[in-house]
């Protein structure tokens, strides 16, 4: 036995309960035919003239319907006798190349075949002028020779930074159309400045580019489209902030306000661009975003497959195992700190052997008295939380709050011969 094995032998695991978490699950059911009538607005359908080449900007998050929303934009647009095209618009995803782009979005399902429309996947960017700090502000090639440009995209609270606009149609025009060189210009100043940069360099690109209107979506605490909204161009200004705040209220979290540990099965490029949405952890890897849990130690267990190694966010928690370590990609890993400028969430946590020893360590550094009456908290990624585990220590809590129900009894932790979770 080794001296950290020694230092956790006596620390124990509390008993663990199943608990049922209940968010509003309202989705729109016919959404081909509400976005439909959302783009046939007298003010959006004046601005597609026939015989313009529209290119329409798709990122790389995993939207809800993001195939079905491209396909009926661009059927819409060709029904008006445009030419929709699709350009990638994902900042440096993709490993920042124009064939990794083209990858990221057949991964999502949006293909020429999916969608009925070409792909023009290109690196290159025009630069359109600088800001008056100095930032220089670019745009896609092959949009910046477009007729007309189309911006899809998923509002929601950004991981890093707040202010009026976060994640969403503006996001979208200054780091997905700016490529990777506008996504490392908006970057450049660091997340203190990110609030004004953002909106800022949308607002030059709407002015010197034919961006007509953007598709935006909201999505429920299960990821399922909420609301879909067309807004013109001039309109984004004016309606985006009030959208990002009714993303806000419909996200998912964790009905604790303070926890001595979580445990989290899973992080991924796939569940998060920080591994794991800050929004539910309450860490974040930069000072200048906030909200969610007082989370005390942080425990992450392993990677998921589709993160391909990827291994961003695992710095933002405390403790992590051998078998998420053995599994990173340095490399991917290590470029997202180069491009976003915040390194700590792509540092390696506290590695401990396996699953039980990296909780156990969790348990003995959280600052109580009793370790017998940790509120501990654990869930697969922070994608899934309608379902959770609890330990005993919450059970009061959760018999007393209106969307919380236990759903089994009081369970060991299964752990397996390698001290792992089964």
């Amino acid at each position: 036995m080794g001296i950290l094995q020694d230092l956790l032998k006596d620390i124990p695991l509390p008993k663990m309960a199943k608990v049922k978490q209940h968010f509003d699950d309202t989705k729109v059911e016919n959404l081909e035919q509400v976005l439909k009538e959302k783009l046939q607005q007298n003010h959006i359908q004046q601005k597609v003239k026939p015989g313009m080449e529209i290119a329409i900007a798709v990122g790389s998050r995993g939207m809800d319907r993001l195939v079905d929303i491209t396909a009926t934009t661009v059927q819409y647009l060709k029904d008006l006798g445009a030419t929709p095209f699709i350009v990638p618009s994902m900042g440096s995803h993709g490993g920042a190349t124009a064939e990794g782009q083209r990858e990221v979005l057949a991964h999502l399902g949006v293909t020429e075949e999916s969608v009925k429309a070409e792909i023009r996947s290109s690196m290159e960017v025009v630069k359109l002028g600088e800001l008056p700090n100095g930032l220089p502000v670019y745009i896609d090639k092959y949009a910046s020779k477009a007729d007309g440009i189309v911006v899809i995209n998923r509002i929601k609270p950004h991981t890093a930074f707040r202010g009026a606009v976060e994640s969403g149609i503006m996001k979208m025009i200054s780091i997905g159309l700016g490529k990777q060189k506008g996504a490392e210009a908006c970057h450049q100043l660091g997340f203190k400045y990110m609030a004004e940069n953002v909106p800022a360099m949308a607002k030059m690109m709407m002015e010197k580019t034919p961006i007509l209107f953007g598709v935006a979506t909201l999505e429920n605490a299960f990821d399922k489209v909420a609301r879909v909204e067309v807004l013109a161009a001039e309109e984004v200004e004016e309606k985006e902030p009030g959208l990002q705040a009714l993303a806000k209220q419909l996200l998912p979290k964790l009905f604790f306000e303070q926890l001595d540990v979580l445990v989290i099965d899973q992080i991924g490029k796939n569940i998060s661009g920080d591994g794991m949405d800050p929004n539910i952890t309450g860490r974040y890897p930069t000072p200048y975003a906030h909200g969610g849990p007082d989370v005390n130690k942080m425990v992450v267990l392993d990677l998921t497959h589709e993160t391909e190694g990827n291994a961003n966010g695992v710095g933002t928690a405390d403790f992590t195992t051998q078998r998420l370590v053995d599994k990173m990609d340095l490399e991917f890993t290590y470029a997202n700190g180069l491009t976003s400028t915040v390194c700590a969430p792509t540092k390696i946590a506290t590695t401990l052997p396996n699953d039980k020893e990296a909780i156990q360590a969790a348990i003995k550094t959280c600052n109580i008295l009793d370790f017998t009456k940790v509120k501990m908290v654990r869930i697969k990624n922070t994608l899934e939380i309608s379902e959770i585990e609890v330990s005993e220590a919450l059970l009061e809590h959760v018999q007393q709050h209106p969307q919380l129900d236990q759903s089994s009894n009081l369970f060991d932790l299964p752990f397996n011969e390698k001290g792992n979770l089964s």
